[in-house]
């Protein structure tokens, strides 16, 4: 699988207002290619987290252009966007971001659901046990680990079988040995699925296992570099 799936073009954001505005990115330009799995490196405050959301559809661009698969993101209307992201973009977040009151199975569901995909709880069911979690089906997330409900959240995430699966530091919640857990985990279902892959992490271990490292600092892209490849470790 070859070819570009991402390109962002002269990127500008700007967020908040007055004395509180910040100039988050700075005509900042990144080609990714398809089933490449990039890690996006930084200290805090450097714009990596506001890329991931740009590259999500979850921010808009003040200036600059954003493709994903030939798609114009910067031009969809919201309705259109949201769209386009149950059905192309994954995104696992730090926090987990479950809905307390639905079990594992509900929370993976029910987007799928809203999204009109058929079979949705038995895709959810499927996505579950691929994770590990064939015992959990059922148990609301407060009933699970950490480790366990990020990977509710990872299947919630690999469900739709995005074309591109985001990941903004995945494993800063957990201990280390859950957090390798679940970066190999990650790294397996994204060799497998042949998935775009963009991890922004303060781990340089884990974004030495992504193909390619891009560093930012101060809403720029300071430059890139070749990481190792991912190893293939079981799930």
């Amino acid at each position: 699988m070859t070819g570009t799936i991402i390109e962002l073009k002269q990127a500008d954001l700007t967020l908040g207002r007055d004395a509180a505005r910040v100039h988050v990115l700075k005509s900042v330009d990144l080609s990714v290619q398809k089933g490449e799995a990039v890690g996006i490196v930084g200290p805090s405050g450097s714009g990596k987290s506001t890329l991931l959301m740009v590259l999500a559809g979850l921010e808009r661009l003040d200036k600059g252009t954003l493709h994903i698969e030939g798609t114009a993101l910067h031009g969809l209307k919201e309705d259109a966007l949201a769209a386009f992201r149950g059905r192309k973009i994954g995104i696992v977040f730090q926090s987990f971001h479950l809905i307390p009151n639905m079990t594992a199975l509900e929370n993976v569901a029910v987007p799928l659901e809203l999204a009109n995909v058929r079979n949705a709880f038995e895709r959810a069911r499927d996505e579950l046990v691929s994770v590990g979690l064939g015992e959990r089906l059922h148990h609301y997330p407060g009933q699970l680990s950490g480790g366990e409900q990020q990977r509710v959240a990872v299947a919630r995430a690999l469900a739709p079988n995005p074309a591109v699966l985001i990941a903004d530091e995945p494993t800063g919640n957990l201990d280390g040995e859950t957090g390798r857990k679940i970066a190999d985990l990650l790294f397996a279902k994204q060799a497998e699925r042949q998935m775009t892959m963009l991890l922004v992490t303060h781990d340089p271990a884990l974004a030495a296992r992504c193909g390619r490292q891009v560093a930012m600092q101060s809403g720029r892209i300071r430059d890139m570099e070749t990481g190792s490849a991912p190893e293939r470790v079981p799930a």
